[in-house]
């Protein structure tokens, strides 16, 4: 392996001096691991610590309750909204942040099973998924047993034949949490539109980390988490975005007091707010707010484009699957990853019959990935950290960790 380690290496000190986003890694807490699993929890950006200390010393410890005001708590949610926007192809003004993904997608697709009823009182079916994270599969069938809608899992490639009249409410992936496939939102989302129904996307595994062109394509709702390419923290608040024409048709089967037009009038009647603060619910969770609002720095200071994420994206999973074909033998594993760019996320999922013990072991030598069972090994590539030289380690690595297990 010794030649062929010396041709990979060069070409991976290559391609790292040609790489305009290389000198981002700096701005994150990495050590000398090579962590490829950015897509289930981003790397620390350095500087938000400071920032934290400063949210807890400084605006909670001294100015106490004067924050709401003073330092911004309270426009936080629309204010940072605002700053994901340009980075899923949102417009400002139609995304806000706070609470938990499965909390948003209740909201989203109840919504847009009232909005589908509005306009066909007779649409009582939504399609979902059918290899979707378990946890929109469990949020969809408890909406549907709410709205008295019937359950259809369907895989994304069927979904334009499984449209009908009766369809309500359409909830996919963007990007397959398994196997890191890519699947068209444009196309489905005119299918689904196309039918009389609404869409609402998950964007947890692509937001980030390539284009997704919200507006441009007209989506009529969308979910997302910010502790993976946002790099937002653990259990960092998810987002909401609707598309500014539906937002004051936009029912929330949550109606909090602060998404209340009057939150502090203590009304007895619920009145909605409007523009994206309908999608509120209740007090914001301001310091994880503040750590994502840190985070999202390295965006705007260092003037980091999605195009640009994207192509170093696919310079690395193609470099990986390169190396990972030269150092393991032909048949250890399998990638299940498409091999097609247009069909491919952010990460390369391996089949392997030990991949648990796989993983373990990887982990053990300072390369980062995950597990998913049964037999998937699943590798995150983050562009604002990982390079070429930690891809070409971690198939090296990978390939001896295999050959001892094997």
């Amino acid at each position: 392996m010794s030649e062929l380690s010396s041709e990979l290496k060069s070409a991976a000190e290559e391609l790292d001096a040609a790489d305009g986003l290389a000198e981002l890694r700096e701005r994150f807490v990495l050590d000398d691991v090579v962590y490829l699993d950015g897509n289930s929890l981003g790397a620390l950006p350095a500087h938000v610590p400071d920032r934290v200390t400063d949210v807890v010393r400084r605006q909670w410890g001294e100015l106490r309750i004067r924050s709401w005001e003073e330092s911004g708590w309270w426009t936080a949610p629309e204010r940072i909204g605002d700053r994901i926007a340009p980075l899923v192809g949102a417009a400002t003004g139609q995304i806000v942040v706070g609470d938990s993904t499965s909390v948003n997608v209740f909201k989203a697709l109840v919504a847009a099973v009232r909005m589908a009823r509005e306009d066909a009182p007779a649409r009582d079916e939504i399609i979902v998924d059918a290899a979707t994270f378990p946890t929109d599969g469990y949020i969809a069938e408890s909406a549907a047993r709410m709205t008295g809608c019937a359950l259809r899992p369907v895989a994304p490639a069927e979904v334009p034949s499984a449209l009908g009249d009766r369809t309500a409410a359409v909830l996919l992936n963007h990007v397959d949490y398994r196997t890191g496939r890519l699947h068209d939102l444009p196309a489905l989302t005119a299918a689904v539109h196309a039918a009389g129904a609404y869409a609402v996307w998950d964007l947890c595994h692509s937001a980030g980390a390539l284009p997704v062109g919200l507006d441009e394509h007209g989506v009529d709702l969308a979910v997302g988490c910010t502790y993976k390419y946002l790099n937002g923290g653990p259990g960092s608040p998810a987002y909401l975005y609707v598309r500014r024409e539906l937002q004051d048709r936009f029912d929330s089967p949550l109606p909090g007091w602060n998404s209340h037009a009057e939150p502090f009038g203590m009304r007895p009647g619920y009145e909605p707010a409007s523009g994206a603060r309908r999608g509120r619910v209740g007090t914001p969770d301001i310091l994880s707010l503040l750590a994502l609002e840190a985070a999202l720095d390295v965006w705007d200071e260092d003037g980091v484009s999605v195009a640009a994420v994207r192509a170093k994206s696919l310079a690395l999973t193609d470099f990986f699957l390169r190396c990972v074909g030269e150092y393991v033998p032909d048949g250890r594993v399998e990638s299940v990853t498409p091999a097609a760019h247009a069909e491919r996320g952010s990460q390369v999922a391996l089949r392997c019959d030990d991949a648990g013990e796989v993983m373990k072991r990887l982990i053990e030598r300072g390369v980062v990935g995950d597990f998913r069972a049964p037999d998937v090994l699943r590798f995150g590539f983050t562009p604002l950290y990982v390079g070429f030289a930690d891809v070409e380690r971690a198939a090296r690595v990978l390939a001896l960790t295999l050959a001892e297990t094997g």
